[in-house]
């Protein structure tokens, strides 16, 4: 019981001896500031992403034919508009988005090119772009039909 009483008291003692600081003053004004201006922006709300077009449609075309066309973004939200990443659905379109942020009320243009070697018939490729809009990703569209080549 003694030994209890003993290391019940140094516990105490330690708890009483660690707690004079003041947490305030642990606190920085410059960390205060930037929590302040993210705060700031968080209330904003996300970037709005609008197109000029969901998808392109190229028509009819000959097999091994190389489309390249574009889709115009517009910010339509109040903070910047940022695309991390545009993924085609696969290696036949070769998306190039812009890497800079799309200030509110500005655009930007996403342009893209589609190799229709081997992509007989039919094809409607999609390209996801990975943005900070609230959905956090956006697809286009890419349509048409590719005729065999003649021999």
């Amino acid at each position: 019981m003694k030994k209890i009483t003993i290391i019940y008291i140094a516990i105490l003692g330690l708890a009483v001896i660690s707690c004079k600081e003041n947490a305030t003053s642990k606190v920085k004004e410059t960390n205060l500031e930037t929590a302040k201006e993210r705060d700031a922006k968080i209330s904003l709300g996300s970037a709005i992403i609008e197109f000029d077009k969901p998808a392109f449609e190229f028509g009819t075309i000959t097999e091994g034919d190389i489309v390249k066309g574009d889709f115009t973004i517009y910010n339509k939200g109040k903070v910047d508009l940022v695309i991390t990443k545009a993924k085609a659905s696969c290696g036949c379109t070769v998306p190039v988005w812009p890497k800079e942020a799309i200030k509110p009320g500005d655009s930007a243009v996403l342009k893209f090119s589609f190799n229709s070697r081997g992509k007989r018939g039919n094809n409607n490729k999609s390209i996801t772009l990975t943005t900070n809009t609230e959905k956090g990703t956006e697809i286009l569209r890419v349509k048409g039909t590719v005729l065999p080549k003649e021999k």
